[in-house]
């Protein structure tokens, strides 16, 4: 059976229903158009359905590593200082997720969430490198035993709804699932500064099962 995310629920039954509702308008009229307009709500549900859909995963082990926070390419990796929560150089990673990619956030080490800030903005393609800054996201900062970690949820052009299931005080297990963003999206993550990274440009990631960094 499909486990599916709790945000995708409301898009689901939404499209089940006017699905129905159009199948039932149409059965006593069957016409060619009336089949397009059956098809494309019923590949609409299964859309939803597959889009919303939340897989288990094997969560790696170990001492010292970051796994992905999200599914998607990576499409930056560089040398940063980041000022407004670690105030500290960093690595930042951003992987770009894409409608096929599942979208649920995963934490990519232990720790406790020491900041959660949202912060409204544009809905620019979140490909684009100044879309982290100018576009609605949401900071979650984890304080574990390795260092302090950010992620950063990105809304994209279609994606403009970050959700983030965690607040000030909470404690996170690598790979515990704390959001998800809603139809392709962006997620930036800034591992401390003596990370080796274990990934490149263009590489797939899987959250919770690819590393994509480690201190030791």
């Amino acid at each position: 059976m499909i486990q599916i995310a709790p945000e995708g629920y409301p898009f689901i039954f939404g499209s089940l229903i006017i699905t129905l509702l159009v199948l039932v308008y149409f059965i006593s009229n069957i016409s060619y158009f009336s089949l397009l307009t059956s098809c494309f709500f019923v590949g609409l549900t299964i859309f939803m359905v597959f889009f919303f859909r939340d897989p288990e995963r094997n969560i790696l082990e170990g001492k010292g590593i970051f796994v992905s926070p999200a599914d998607g390419k990576v499409i930056l990796i560089k040398d940063v200082y980041e000022k407004d929560y670690l105030q500290s150089g960093a690595k930042e990673i951003s992987i770009f997720m894409s409608p096929l990619d599942v979208h649920v956030n995963r934490a990519p080490c232990d720790g406790k969430v020491t900041a959660v800030k949202y912060s409204p903005g544009r809905f620019m393609a979140a490909y684009k490198d100044d879309a982290s800054i100018k576009n609605e996201n949401i900071v979650v900062v984890i304080d574990g035993k390795d260092g302090k970690i950010l992620v950063r949820q990105v809304a994209g052009f279609i994606a403009r709804r970050a959700v983030c299931r965690v607040k000030v005080g909470d404690t996170l297990r690598r790979g515990e699932r704390y959001g998800m963003i809603k139809f392709s999206s962006r997620l930036d993550v800034y591992l401390p500064k003596d990370t080796r990274i274990k990934v490149k440009l263009g590489d797939k990631v899987k959250a919770g099962e690819t590393i994509i960094g480690e201190l030791y």
